[in-house]
């Protein structure tokens, strides 16, 4: 999930720069006002001037953002505001502790910003003489005095070349920030409401049957489904090995070696893992049989390259003996039985006693026997068949296959009291977040050929003929293993 962090967060600053880039610049310039008293020369009137100026700026600073002050300004600048609105553009704050008023506007013209400021300063320095000034002496026909306030305009406001707003840096920073978090909220909560089996760990949180291999994601599976055979040292190739060495520790208590592989739902990859296996199983010199007891949709002659016309349902009605049926392939030990003939009722055939005589017969002439069924939750075929074989290998497609599809899956097994001898990962894939790195093949490792495999059978393996030991030596001498 770093990508989808990565690609929020650059989204979230390419944003922030954007509308940063889409507001029109605004500038800001300030005036200092300075509030001084007349009158008294001792220091006890210095001091109550300097109080009394104290004590207006409050009022000074509120009669600054008024009409009385500011429409002289629109007034004598030409501008094409109100008083209120000219008022929103201002800041105008009193000075901790002292008698100076500072008055800040802010426009997208620097220069008319520095105007206004001095203009609103030159303004209320005006206002404030009118309105200190006495007029008792002119009610009475006296002479007016002069306003004991003076304001005067102490730093006049400059033309400022830095724009206030926006702030490219800060903006596309926030816009960045605020990606990352996005990133990282959706990622936990992927992680968190993710209802699909991505590793091993998550299988053990659903059954306690054993993970007894993981195949590599290959995006070039559909082009050649029989890698063990096409491509012997890829790193899915090589899975397939692993599964096969694992599978001699299953059921080590069981004298028939029968194993029907099988899955949750269509499209996990059961008949490739079917079949790539007892390709793996027929290399290490072992006799395999390798049965497509999928009668709905068989995909093994397909993979092989065989004729299907006849097979396994021919058997079962009694058409054929099984020997003229079997098809030998490749230079090894496998032998390979088509579905034959689509029949109308697949899960009555494989629950007979005609099955079960086959099972049998298979049993006593190959040393492993690998059935091809049918997905467990569409139909009942793969655990009627189980029962009779003897044990199941669920293969899960890691990133596609539900949680509970996996659980209701094993849940028919479980029903009918048939076993599961264990869970096959593919499509694992071997980097990322999800990676599974027990399951990586891309390290040098140096061992001997396998000749022959112990199934656990009661006769020894057939060890590799002349041929095939002179083609597997000269292999391993090429690979410098």
């Amino acid at each position: 999930g770093w990508w989808v962090i990565l690609i929020l967060a650059l989204a979230g600053g390419s944003a922030g720069y954007g509308y940063s880039l889409l507001q029109t610049p605004v500038y800001s310039s300030s005036a200092k006002v300075f509030i001084s008293t007349s009158g008294g020369d001792t220091i006890q009137a210095l001091a109550q001037g300097n109080t009394f100026s104290q004590q207006r700026v409050k009022t000074y600073s509120d009669l600054a953002t008024t009409r009385i002050v500011l429409q002289p300004v629109i007034d004598d600048l030409g501008l094409n505001t109100t008083s209120p609105a000219l008022a929103g553009r201002m800041n105008v704050a009193a000075l901790l502790n002292t008698a100076i008023i500072n008055i800040t506007v802010n426009d997208s013209d620097p220069a008319l910003a520095a105007k206004i400021a001095n203009g609103v300063s030159t303004s209320l320095a005006t206002v404030v003489s009118k309105l200190e000034s006495p007029t008792g002496g002119a009610a009475t026909g006296g002479t007016a005095t002069v306003s004991p306030v003076t304001l005067t305009l102490v730093d006049t406001a400059v033309e400022s070349h830095k724009a206030l707003s926006p702030n490219v840096p800060l903006n596309t920073g926030l816009g960045g920030l605020a990606g990352l978090l996005l990133g990282m909220v959706l990622v936990v909560l992927r992680e968190v409401l993710d209802v699909r089996i991505r590793t091993e760990r998550d299988v053990k949180q659903i059954t306690d049957a054993a993970v007894i291999g993981g195949i590599a994601f290959d995006p070039k599976a559909r082009k050649r489904p029989l890698i063990v055979h096409l491509d012997p040292r890829s790193p899915r190739a090589e899975s397939f090995r692993a599964l096969r060495t694992n599978l001699q520790f299953l059921d080590v208590g069981r004298i028939d070696r029968g194993f029907v592989i099988t899955s949750s739902v269509q499209s996990e990859g059961k008949s490739t893992t079917a079949a790539n296996l007892a390709i793996a199983l027929s290399d290490s010199g072992a006799r395999v049989l390798l049965v497509d007891a999928d009668l709905r949709r068989p995909a093994v002659a397909g993979l092989f390259g065989i004729e299907g016309a006849v097979g396994l349902t021919d058997l079962l009605i009694g058409r054929a003996g099984w020997r003229d049926v079997i098809q030998p392939w490749g230079q090894g030990g496998l032998a390979v039985l088509p579905a034959g003939g689509i029949p109308p009722n697949p899960s009555e055939l494989l629950g007979s006693t005609a099955m079960a005589g086959l099972v049998n017969e298979f049993n006593a002439s190959f040393d492993v026997v690998i059935f091809d069924a049918p997905p467990l939750l569409p139909v009942t075929d793969a655990a009627i068949l189980t029962r009779i074989v003897g044990g199941a290998i669920v293969v899960a497609a890691a990133g596609s296959t539900h949680k509970n599809q996996l659980r209701s899956a094993l849940a028919v097994l479980d029903a009918i009291k048939a076993p599961v001898s264990g869970v096959v990962l593919s499509m694992l894939r071997v980097k990322g977040l999800h990676s599974e790195g027990r399951y990586g093949y891309e390290y040098a490792y140096s061992q001997k050929p396998i000749d022959t495999v112990d199934f656990g059978v009661k006769r020894s393996a057939r060890p590799l003929s002349p041929s095939r030991r002179s083609v597997r030596e000269a292999g391993t001498h090429v690979s410098g293993v």
